[in-house]
C-alpha cells in the first residue's frame, strides 16, 4: 500500500525511475480499487464513482509507467506500444545509474 500512496504523492513526476515493485503494486491496488468502486457503482446503478476515480489516477498511472520505462533505460514513449510495454514493465531495471537517474534499488 505504501507504493500506491507514494505514486499518488508523486502524481505529476515524469522524471526519474520506478522499481518494478512500485509499478506493479500500484497497478494491483488500482485494479482492486477500480473493481470495488465498479461493484458499488453497479449496486447503486451509477458509474460516477468509478469515473471520478479513473480520472483521479490517470496522471499518477502515466507517471509511474513513464518512470518504469526510464528504469530499464527506455523513453517514456514506449508505454504507447501495446504488449511490448507490458514485457518492458516486467523486465528488471538497469543496474546502477542510467541517463534517467540513480538506481532506485540502491536507494532502498
Amino acid at each position: 500500500m505504501n507504493y500506491y500512496v507514494s505514486v499518488l504523492k508523486n502524481y505529476f513526476n515524469f522524471n526519474g525511475r520506478a522499481r518494478r515493485s512500485e509499478f506493479w503494486y500500484f497497478m494491483l491496488f488500482n485494479c482492486i480499487i477500480a473493481f470495488v468502486l465498479g461493484f458499488i457503482g453497479g449496486l447503486l446503478n451509477t458509474s460516477l464513482l468509478s469515473s471520478i476515480y479513473s480520472l483521479a489516477v490517470l496522471l499518477p498511472g502515466i507517471g509511474v509507467a513513464v518512470r518504469r520505462m526510464h528504469d530499464i533505460g527506455k523513453s517514456g514513449w514506449f508505454i504507447l506500444i501495446p504488449i511490448y510495454n507490458i514485457v518492458l514493465a516486467a523486465t528488471e531495471g538497469t543496474k546502477g545509474d542510467n541517463e534517467y537517474g540513480a538506481d532506485p534499488k540502491a536507494n532502498a
